[in-house]
């Protein structure tokens, strides 16, 4: 295929060449018939002053002014009234020679302009083609790059197949490694439920006793357990088999039961929960899986405000999103902090103590399973404020 590209382009160039050459030897024998016109008109009038040397004068001043150009044609031909015709004399090769001239100039030409648009169409259409298979690649909906022939694409086309195939490959192995990950995690979880359950099982028979650290231990297999339980629950979501049931949810009514689930910790920390109802807005989510990101970020707004203070609720919707803020009225994030508060384990410098610093991730990677997002930062009039976006579509 490419052979044959190289034999059209090289003919193409030929047969420009050649009509060149036609025209430049059209245009030299125009000029040749020039000269044997100037030379036949200069012995007519030699034969005429010979003849009538008195008629020297006038035939100068005739050629003068034929020269100057005042000597307007009267449209008839004193040679015709004589019986003479066109055939008899030089005929106008100069005239000939210079239209021959241009019009192989402009068929030279226009072959030559036709030859590289066929070509440049030719070359368009196969970028198109792996311009579709890179969209479709892009769509999941790549598959085998068809073999064309060989042709000036034909290599990108081999790296670009290469570079596809090598990246599902990258990305499958990727997706191995994440679900391995994953099974490892929930194994590891798993397994440490177990000693976990014994441990507070003995706890709870030994609470009679006044032995020394039985306390502390209870505190810490409470907390082995809760890391256990948001273990588990994020292997899920990275593994991508968290059973999420997309329906419709009322907003008011699920911020309702998310405070309602926390009304014992609010209590005991003397905080309030104020959740105004904004008419109707609703969104696709499943609820208790929701119910419990929120339950997060109303927990700590919770921990972070002093007795007394309350932890507010608004909610409204657009046609993109519908948009739910939680904030509180206490001292507010610390500057260095924002940027990490959605990272697993990472406990802030307010954090409270006995905190796992998994809440917020958690909630994080459930409201974006749902098509939705979080994110959190200061208000000017002091407090944290959580805003939470699920989008319509």
């Amino acid at each position: 295929m490419r052979e044959r590209k190289d034999m059209g382009l090289l003919i193409g160039f030929i047969l420009a060449v050649s009509l060149l050459t036609a025209s430049l030897t059209g245009i030299f024998l125009g000029g040749c018939y020039s000269r044997i016109q100037f030379q036949s008109l200069g012995d007519i009038c030699q034969r005429i002053i010979e003849s009538q040397p008195e008629a020297e004068q006038t035939v100068l001043s005739v050629l003068k002014e034929y020269r100057n150009g005042h000597i307007v044609s009267s449209g008839e031909n004193i040679l015709e009234a004589y019986g003479y015709g066109q055939g008899d004399f030089l005929r106008p090769a100069g005239s000939y020679g210079i239209f021959w001239a241009a019009a192989g100039i402009l068929t030279g030409g226009g072959l030559f302009f036709l030859t590289v648009v066929f070509w440049r169409k030719k070359d368009m259409a196969r970028l198109q083609a792996l311009t579709d298979y890179l969209e479709k690649v892009n769509t999941g909906n790549g598959g085998i790059l068809l073999h064309t022939g060989e042709d000036d694409f034909s290599k990108l086309q081999d790296e670009l197949y290469k570079t596809v195939t090598e990246l599902y490959q990258t990305r499958e192995a990727a997706l191995k490694a994440k679900r391995d990950f994953a099974d490892n995690l929930y194994n590891i979880a798993h397994q440490i439920k177990t000693p976990i359950t014994s441990i507070s099982l003995s706890t709870q028979m030994m609470q009679e006793d006044s032995f020394g650290h039985l306390e502390q231990i209870r505190q810490q297999t409470d907390r082995m357990m809760r890391l256990e339980e948001a273990l588990l629950r994020l292997s899920r979501i990275d593994a991508g088999a968290l059973p999420l049931e997309r329906r419709e949810v009322d907003v008011y009514t699920l911020l309702m039961l998310a405070a309602d689930n926390l009304q014992e910790l609010f209590d005991r920390a003397g905080v309030c929960a104020l959740i105004p109802e904004a008419g109707e807005a609703t969104i696709q989510a499943d609820l208790e899986w929701t119910m419990e990101a929120l339950m997060n970020l109303l927990k700590n707004c919770m921990e972070h405000t002093p007795p007394g203070g309350c932890v507010h609720c608004s909610y409204e919707q657009n046609p993109l999103y519908t948009q739910i803020r939680i904030w509180d009225n206490g001292t507010g994030f610390a500057k260095e902090d924002l940027p990490h508060l959605f990272e697993r384990f990472y406990r802030g410098r307010n954090a409270q103590k006995g905190g796992i610093g998994i809440g917020l991730a958690l909630s994080k990677a459930i409201l974006e399973s749902q098509n939705g997002t979080v994110s959190a930062r200061n208000l000017p009039e002091g407090g944290a404020c959580f805003e939470v976006r699920v989008y319509s579509h």
